[in-house]
């Protein structure tokens, strides 16, 4: 289970509810750019998922409104499987009309009627090795880059839908900024520990409070950040390993 602010997640879903806030995408305001390098066939190890025929390049400066890796189990009986999502989520029966949201709350996220059903039926996981996020008021925007101490990879939290093309597109799962994350954000994304996974992909799992039960973030300790070269404020072709040296 993870917690917000101290409390448990049904609790602040339920105080959040309560409001009645009809909040229905959220902006691009966290987790809004992130990196991938790491071998596919190595991200794929922990929940035994079969890799794409296609190659996926390394990226140093992922942006929403890109085609991104994810992991996906279609049905209980199929394994999962590694492929390229749209980052971005926009239903079919949308019609193409508002939005595309990139982030979604997990203290909204099993009541809002525009994600609640992914939520309980086609959840992903979106693989990363880190990402940025801009200290406010500075001028130019300042980038920090955060991944963990350990270097090892992050599974984030997401949620998909069909999109209006047939296409699936996803929004990543964000929530209140813990451990060394504080300093540079109030939110960050959920990244689930490895003991999470299935649990994340079963495609039977469609209580929210059962999925809470077995679905936890990593330890906030585990994460650090450095500040990185503001050429990352502007994602481009060719872009490399060097958007990621310290400062």
């Amino acid at each position: 289970m993870w917690a917000v602010d101290g409390c448990g997640y049904r609790d602040l879903v339920s105080c959040v509810c309560c409001l009645g806030w009809p909040i229905l995408v959220y902006p691009a305001s966290m987790c809004g750019r992130f990196t991938l390098f790491t071998p596919i066939p190595q991200l794929t190890e922990k929940v035994g998922a079969v890799l794409p025929e296609h190659e996926i390049r390394p990226r140093y400066n992922v942006a929403p409104g890109t085609w991104i890796a994810s992991i996906r189990q279609a049905s209980e009986d199929s394994a999962p499987t590694l492929d390229e999502m749209w980052w971005g989520f926009l239903p079919s029966w949308a019609k193409g009309k508002g939005k595309q949201a990139t982030n979604a709350r997990v203290e909204t996220v099993t009541t809002n009627n525009y994600f609640k059903a992914a939520f309980a039926k086609h959840r992903c996981l979106v693989v990363a090795d880190g990402w940025y996020e801009w200290i406010k008021n500075t001028s130019p925007k300042q980038p920090h880059y955060l991944c963990r101490r350990d270097r090892e990879p992050l599974y984030f939290a997401a949620i998909y839908v069909e999109r209006e093309d047939g296409s699936l597109g996803c929004a990543i799962l964000t929530e209140p900024a813990r451990g060394s994350a504080v300093d540079v954000h109030d939110r960050m994304p959920l990244i689930l520990n490895d003991d999470s996974l299935a649990s994340w992909l079963a495609p039977d799992l469609t209580d929210k409070e059962t999925i809470r039960n077995l679905v936890g973030h990593i330890d906030a300790d585990l994460t650090e950040h450095w500040p990185v070269s503001t050429a990352v404020n502007k994602p481009s072709e060719g872009q490399g390993s060097e958007l990621i040296n310290p400062l």
